[in-house]
């Protein structure tokens, strides 16, 4: 954590590169006075970063000046020269940032190694915005003389109304309260990581038990972890009826905030309809004058950000195609720790590195934990319809000439899914030759929530998904939603069965590899008539009904 006493001053960079601050960050225990120490390193990184994506013109413009930075995370520059792998781009086109320790977290800068190249690289408007979050986050977060003088603020109970300026040291806080399983904490960390952009706020995430056993800090110099001695007290109990709640503001209190310390924004799959016209807040109705709110949300809520006329001009110069927010939200945000890259790796290179082919098969049964003939009876079905995986010879039949290999990954609570489908190949040759093995990490057998070991083996299988050719998911699934959209894979969806039966079609193929958020608002923000349902899947073209969950909403790219 920074320490307050050796905050480093700040220096400006050329305004070309597009970053108002920049200082390396060494892992979680970084102190400001090493940042200051190694300022001028990720300067010289910076630029050779910077000049390595450069046309040659420009660096025959450049002079090419003896002398110049030539090293930057060097076992990765040495990786690229023993692997033959020199096009491979680390930093994803500017997403990510040169100057984190390598060792401190291997994924951060490795993961392009097991990946495509980006099928969907960042605009420069979205790279420039990262650099500003990332200054902010350093000049006002944990640690900082200005982080410590909003939460004597809180703390004392300062109210607006009480000679309250929210915009004091030019700092506001975002604190998000994400729970249930993991992947419904990853999908509302990044739509609180957008809002937080898009409203210039630092975002504080409440770590809960595992959150540091599972990711790397993203931002330099800092941290998102919100502190232990956050003032707030029993912020985790805030449900939506709170006096603080944004609907009560805007309906009961017509926009007074005066009075108030804070602001809790209720946005959970299941929100009232007034806490829902927080989707329509331009920021500038109230919570410019708040300098703290609080979020508590299990879902991914970007979609109804997306439907705020507000912030169109600047979500469209981040965004230029609607299909891929949260593929790179989560590349840039999302960096398994060390313990659980390692899960990853080990179980890729042993089982999935050397096939022809490799297919995600994501199992997710809302009606228990037991298994179903009904659910295999629909894989088998979806995979069979899409072509995803070869019917086997029947008993007696010649076996054809192996002519290459798919290897098949599975993920689910149970294991009888993988060992029946394991056994249909073990025991009958494919009948197009090719070789299938079937692989699953783990099988917990229960959803388990906040456990450490649990949420390790979940993250490590969600980025084995993400590392497959093709996929299929389950439909109303977050785990699934994570799976496919970090790995930018249009998922094949199958759709939730009725009454034990497998639906016709066994699955579908999705319109965008953009998650769904199943609690979007239903009125129209020019109007905010919460009492009036309307199809907002209509509204704008980038925002369309779900595949799997009807009354949902994801982005996606205007049908031509």
């Amino acid at each position: 954590m920074v320490s307050e006493s050796s905050t480093p001053a700040r220096e400006e960079l050329p305004s070309w590169l597009g970053i108002e601050e920049a200082a390396p960050f060494t892992g979680q225990k970084t102190k400001a006075a090493d940042v200051v120490r190694r300022w001028p390193k990720l300067v010289n990184a910076t630029l050779v970063a910077f000049i390595m994506t450069m046309p040659p013109l420009l660096i025959l413009l450049g002079g090419g000046q003896p002398g110049a930075p030539a090293v930057w995370i060097k076992s990765t520059v040495a990786n690229l020269a023993t692997r033959g792998e020199s096009k491979k781009d680390v930093l994803l086109g500017g997403l990510l940032l040169p100057g984190f320790d390598e060792q401190s977290c291997t994924s951060r800068y490795q993961s392009v190694y097991y990946r495509k190249n980006m099928s969907r690289p960042p605009s420069l408007h979205l790279v420039r915005r990262l650099r500003q979050q990332e200054a902010l986050q350093r000049r006002c977060g944990p640690g900082t003389e200005p982080y410590r003088r909003a939460s004597e603020r809180l703390r004392s109970g300062q109210k607006v109304g009480d000679g309250f300026v929210a915009t004091v040291d030019g700092c506001g806080y975002l604190v998000l309260i994400s729970y249930r399983g993991l992947g419904n904490r990853v999908l509302a960390t990044a739509s609180a990581f957008l809002y937080a952009m898009l409203t210039d706020r630092v975002l504080l995430v409440d770590p809960g038990k595992t959150m540091a056993d599972l990711f790397c800090e993203p931002f330099p110099g800092t941290s998102w972890m919100l502190p232990k001695d956050f003032p707030l007290d029993n912020f985790r109990d805030l449900g939506e009826d709170a006096p603080e709640s944004y609907g009560n503001v805007a309906v009961n209190r017509s926009g007074s905030v005066s009075g108030l310390r804070f602001v809790y924004m209720h946005l959970d799959h299941a929100a009232s309809p007034a806490n829902r016209l927080v989707y329509c807040d331009d920021h500038r109705q109230f919570l410019h004058r708040v300098q703290w709110v609080v979020l508590r949300t299990d879902s991914y809520i970007a979609p109804g950000i997306f439907l705020n006329p507000a912030y169109k001009e600047v979500l469209d110069m981040m965004f230029p195609r609607k299909d891929s927010v949260f593929f790179l939200l989560s590349r840039y945000l999302f960096h398994p720790t060390n313990d659980v890259w390692g899960m990853v790796t080990r179980f890729y290179d042993s089982y999935l590195k050397n096939a022809d082919e490799r297919l995600g098969i994501q199992i997710r049964v809302f009606d228990g934990d037991k298994p179903f003939q009904h659910i295999l009876d629909q894989i088998l079905a979806c995979t069979s319809q899409e072509h995803l995986l070869p019917g086997v010879v029947t008993a007696g039949g010649a076996p054809p000439p192996v002519v290459r290999s798919k290897a098949v990954l599975t993920t689910g609570l149970n294991s009888w899914y993988h060992d029946t489908i394991r056994e249909m190949y073990w025991r009958s040759p494919s009948a197009t030759g090719e070789v299938v093995s079937v692989h699953q990490p783990s099988h917990e057998e229960h959803q388990h929530f906040f456990r450490s070991i649990h949420d390790m083996k979940a993250l490590a299988e969600m980025y084995l998904l993400s590392l497959t050719d093709k996929i299929v998911t389950s439909g109303w699934s977050t785990f699934g939603y994570v799976g496919s959209g970090l790995g930018g894979l249009t998922p094949y969806i199958m759709i939730k069965p009725e009454n034990h039966t497998v639906p016709n079609p066994p699955c579908k193929k999705a319109m965008s590899m953009e998650p769904c958020n199943h609690g979007p608002p239903y009125f129209e923000c020019t109007r905010k008539e919460i009492d009036k349902i309307i199809d907002t899947g209509n509204l704008v073209p980038h925002v369309r009904s779900c595949e799997d969950v009807p009354w949902g909403r994801k982005l996606a790219d205007p049908i031509s």
